[in-house]
């Protein structure tokens, strides 16, 4: 039996989110005011740095198993923001803070600062219909 290569890990998840979520706060930081595309962008914010919290102990898993638990907890700490601003982001999108809303959007802009996307991506608009996914949720 040959060997199963797993093409879509979680570190490959991560990067293609973070990727989006910078360019969802870019265009976040373009709109004029609050309508149905800000609430797409920020929704998604919510939905994806949820979704990258749920990916960092599957990440660790391989480090713990080798008894490497410095580094594992180390990694931790370092996504530890994720989950945070990701419940703070949908609460503020769910009471309407835009205020909140912009706040957010600014430290996860900062915390993101070193992710790159270029001209050329091929993201497309992956924030379409995230609101209506976050009330569903």
């Amino acid at each position: 039996m040959s060997r199963i290569i797993n093409l879509e890990s979680a570190g490959k998840e991560r990067t293609r989110l973070t990727r989006a979520i910078v360019l969802a706060v870019r265009e976040l930081a373009r709109q004029s005011g609050p309508g149905a595309e800000s609430r797409d962008l920020a929704a998604y914010l919510a939905l994806s740095l949820r979704a990258i919290a749920d990916t960092i102990d599957v990440s660790v898993a391989a480090w713990e198993k080798r008894g490497y638990w410095v580094k594992a907890d180390r990694f931790r700490m370092d996504w530890l923001w994720a989950g945070q601003l990701a419940e703070k982001m949908r609460a503020a999108l769910l009471d309407e803070d835009w205020g909140a809303v912009a706040a957010l959007a600014a430290q996860i802009a900062q915390k993101l600062n070193k992710v790159s996307v270029s001209e050329n991506r091929q993201l497309g608009k992956p924030w379409v219909g995230a609101w209506q996914e976050l009330k569903r949720k």
